[in-house]
Order: C-alpha cells, then sequence, then structure tokens
C-alpha cells in the first residue's frame, strides 16, 4: 500500500518524465530516495544518446551508486513512472534496493507484475519489496499522450508522402 510520501517522490519522477518529453524520448522518469533524500534521478535518453539501456531507471540507479559510492542501494527506494522492464527489474534486484514504487502498468514490457515479476522472485538472491500504481492516472496519461502524438506524426507524414507520390 502507498503513502502520502510515496505520492510526493513519485511527482519528482512525473517532473523527470517531462524532461524525456521534452527531448521527444518516451516520457519515463525515475528518482531513487534515500533517507528522505533523493540521490539519483533519470528519465529516458534511448534517443538522444542512441543507447537502448538508456533508461530512466538504469541512470537514476547508476546515479545514486556513485552518490553512495557502492553498487549496493540497500535502504534505498526506486520511484518510477512506469512498471520497469526485464532489464531494468534485473537492475533493481541486483543493485539491492529495498522497494520499487511505480506509476502505470506496462502489459507489453512489465516485469514487475505484468508480463513477469522479477524483483519479487523467490528463486533469485533479492527481493525487493513493490508498490504499484502509485499517481498511475497521471503516469498512465503522459504515456498515452506522447503515443498519440507519435501516432498522428506518423498519419501525417504517410499523408504527405501519399500527396507527393499522386503529383
Amino acid at each position: 500500500m502507498f503513502n502520502l510520501e510515496d505520492e510526493k517522490w513519485m511527482r519528482h519522477a512525473l517532473a523527470e518524465a517531462q524532461l524525456a518529453l521534452k527531448k521527444d524520448e518516451v516520457p519515463v522518469g525515475a528518482v531513487v530516495v534515500y533517507e528522505d533524500k533523493i540521490i539519483g534521478r533519470g528519465h529516458n535518453q534511448v534517443e538522444s544518446l542512441n543507447d537502448p539501456t538508456a533508461h530512466a531507471e538504469i541512470i537514476a540507479i547508476g546515479a545514486a551508486c556513485n552518490y553512495l559510492k557502492s553498487w549496493r542501494l540497500s535502504g534505498a527506494t526506486l520511484y518510477v513512472t512506469i512498471e520497469p522492464c526485464a532489464m531494468c527489474a534485473g537492475a533493481i534486484v541486483l543493485s539491492r534496493m529495498d522497494r520499487l514504487v511505480y506509476g502505470a502498468k506496462d502489459s507489453k514490457a512489465g516485469a514487475c507484475g505484468s508480463l513477469y515479476n522479477i524483483v519479487r522472485d523467490t528463486r533469485l538472491n533479492h527481493q525487493v519489496e513493490m508498490v504499484p500504481s502509485v499517481l498511475e492516472g497521471e503516469c498512465g496519461q503522459l504515456l498515452k499522450s506522447f503515443f498519440e502524438k507519435v501516432r498522428r506524426k506518423l498519419i501525417e507524414k504517410e499523408a504527405e508522402e501519399d500527396d507527393r507520390d499522386q503529383r
């Protein structure tokens, strides 16, 4: 179950998602909180860095590890606007994070309950407390609006190409 603190920190993750949106990246944002302080921030940068691993979670985890000068993030919580994928869920487990709080579910790539549940898999050497659906509506709407815009642009581009072909 989530609390007001979870909502507060998720708003910081949403602010990171807005930064991704401004760069025409899929608007996903993440923050790592440790001892009531943000120690890592990240937003998707896959397109701008030409790096399929440049997900918000990976960037935030890396920043948090640099801050603590340790790869172990015991005592930390990751807040992310969408359910992490398999790569990010694996990084969360490997970093020994205590908690994961996410906003929107991801039925196509989510690995924290939707398709798999890597962070809760008892076959692994670490399990993470998970709190889904915090500010789910806001997080989901940001993604939905982004992809609607992408589809509109694609349709407009195809229409322009059809017009040129018909001339």
